[in-house]
C-alpha cells in the first residue's frame, strides 16, 4: 500500500516537473519573439541539460531492469527524456556548434538503444541492471558538476536569462515526493533514487536561490552592465 500510495504521489509530483520543462521550452519559444536581439537559450548550460537528461535516462532503464518493472519510474521518465531532448536541440539549434549539435545526436542515439533494450524483453533487462545502477552512481556525479556549471553561468552573468524558476522549483518538489517513494521501495531497490534526489535537491535549491542573488545583488548588477 505505501509503496503504490508514494509511487502515485511521485508520478503526480514528476508530471509536475514535466510541466515545469514544457514551460522551459515554452519560454525559449516565447524569447526568438519577444527578445530577438538575445540568443533564445541565453544562459541556458548545454551540460546541466545534457546530465538532465541522463538522469531521466538512467531510471529509465533502471525501472524496466527491475524484478518487479516498474510504471512509476519508467513512463513518467521516457517523457522526460523526450522534453530533455528538446531543450537541448533548441540549444543545439540556436548555438550551432559541435558540442551542441554532437550532444543532442549522442543522447538521441541513447534513447534509441534504451527503447530498443525494453523491447527485447526481460532476458535481457535483468542482466542491464548492474549496468544501469553503475550508471546512476556516475550520472548522479555528472548531475552535481552540470547542476554547478548552470550556477556558475548565471553567476558569470549576472543574470538567470532562459533559465525557467519554475522549471527548477516543480523539480525540486518532485525529487522531494520521489526520495520518499525510495523509501518506501526499500535501500535495497530504492538507493539509487535516494543518492540522485539528494544531490539534485541540494543543487537545486541553490539555483532557485541565485533567482534572488540576480536582482537583489551588487555583484548581479555589476556584471550585468559590464556586459552592456
Amino acid at each position: 500500500m505505501g509503496y503504490h500510495l508514494t509511487g502515485a504521489i511521485s508520478t503526480f509530483f514528476f508530471l509536475l516537473s514535466i510541466a515545469g520543462y514544457i514551460t522551459q521550452i515554452r519560454l525559449i519559444w516565447s524569447r526568438k519573439l519577444t527578445c530577438p536581439d538575445e540568443a533564445p537559450t541565453a544562459v541556458l548550460s548545454l551540460n546541466q541539460f545534457s546530465v538532465s537528461y541522463l538522469a531521466f535516462f538512467s531510471f529509465f532503464v533502471y525501472g524496466y531492469c527491475l524484478e518487479r518493472f516498474n510504471h512509476y519510474l519508467v513512463w513518467p521518465r521516457l517523457v522526460a527524456c523526450c522534453l530533455a531532448l528538446t531543450v537541448v536541440f533548441e540549444i543545439a539549434r540556436d548555438r550551432r556548434n559541435a558540442a551542441a549539435v554532437c550532444t543532442f545526436v549522442a543522447l538521441c542515439a541513447s534513447l534509441i538503444g534504451g527503447l530498443s533494450l525494453l523491447a527485447l524483453g526481460s532476458g535481457v533487462t535483468i542482466q542491464g541492471r548492474g549496468l544501469s545502477q553503475g550508471l546512476i552512481v556516475l550520472v548522479a556525479v555528472l548531475l552535481a558538476q552540470g547542476y554547478g556549471h548552470q550556477i556558475a553561468r548565471i553567476r558569470r552573468a549576472g543574470q538567470t536569462g532562459a533559465v525557467s524558476w519554475w522549471m527548477h522549483f516543480l523539480t525540486l518538489v518532485k525529487d522531494l515526493s520521489t526520495l520518499a517513494f525510495a523509501i518506501a521501495m526499500g535501500f535495497s531497490a530504492g538507493w539509487p533514487l535516494m543518492l540522485m534526489c539528494t544531490v539534485s535537491i541540494s543543487t537545486k535549491i541553490v539555483i532557485l536561490w541565485h533567482f534572488a542573488w540576480a536582482k537583489r545583488s551588487p555583484l548581479a548588477l555589476s556584471r550585468r552592465q559590464a556586459q552592456n
